[in-house]
């Protein structure tokens, strides 16, 4: 399997790590709340492996979301550190591929800056409607409950990545980070934007689980509704994070995206209606 080279970046005193691994189209992952760029690398073989034809550059980016603070630890604040990622680290648009907070994210610099991205890809993403657990989080998660929530995610749990509890265990563990989360939650779901859907401009994939019990089915559905330019595939026998439990299925339909914004992008070029 390729292996991400990792390095970490200061923006707004926050010391932020990104992966990076691949050479062409630049495709920029981004987590969901207690997302770690390992949750993807099983989709690398699938997307920049020796046998995958198509130049694609992955590059992960992990924000310390648990350490945010103040008007920083909200949607606003994550978008506006990633905006400035992507200007750092990308030097033409980019296709944001965003997990739960990671599409909400992606989302809203779509509305933004349209200028940095060339196209979305959603799994499972807030916006709409999710039945997050942050109203129910004790202040000291035991590993028992941990276990139980992150087992949720999943319509298999035993696609869970080893080592995945006990870490976001441990990240729960300092009363700070359960504030954190608490509040980044509360502010996905204060940030509605079914009334904004329409100004993103950019063909969007939505890759949805059909298991997925978070975002539900029907939410993937009010997304494809409400957005201008958007396909709907569904990943079968998939939860929550198809980067995890389904990422062959889900890079098989990431590269024909891909293969579609090269070919439009490329006639545009050309002069092609």
């Amino acid at each position: 399997m390729p292996k991400a080279l990792a390095h970490h970046h200061r923006v707004t005193g926050l010391d932020v790590r990104v992966d990076r691994v691949g050479d062409g189209r630049p495709l920029v992952f981004l987590n969901g709340l207690l997302g770690l760029n390992e949750h993807w690398f099983g989709c690398l073989r699938y997307l920049v492996g020796p046998e995958v034809k198509g130049g694609i550059e992955c590059l992960f980016i992990e924000p310390p979301l648990l350490e945010l603070r103040g008007p920083g630890c909200s949607v606003d604040g994550v978008t506006n550190l990633t905006v400035n990622l992507l200007e750092m680290l990308v030097d033409e648009p980019a296709v944001l591929v965003g997990n739960s907070l990671g599409g909400h994210v992606s989302l809203k610099i779509a509305m933004a800056r349209p200028d940095l991205v060339s196209g979305l890809v959603l799994l499972g993403s807030s916006g709409l409607f999710e039945r997050s657990f942050e109203k129910d989080v004790p202040r000291n998660p035991t590993r028992e409950w941990m276990e139980k929530k992150i087992a949720g995610l999943f319509d298999d749990p035993s696609r869970m990545i080893p080592g995945m509890v006990d870490m976001a265990h441990e990240a729960l563990s300092r009363r700070t980070a359960v504030r954190s989360i608490v509040r980044l939650g509360k502010s996905a779901k204060r940030d509605h934007l079914g009334d904004q859907l329409h100004r993103v401009q950019t063909p969007v994939l939505l890759a949805w689980g059909k298991q997925d019990t978070v975002t539900p089915p029907e939410v993937a559905e009010q997304f494809s509704q409400l957005l201008p330019d958007a396909r709907l595939c569904w990943i079968d026998r998939c939860g929550h994070a198809p980067q995890i439990e389904r990422p062959e299925e889900l890079c098989k339909h990431m590269r024909a995206f891909v293969r579609e914004l090269s070919q439009n992008a490329h006639n545009e070029q050309a002069g092609v209606a």
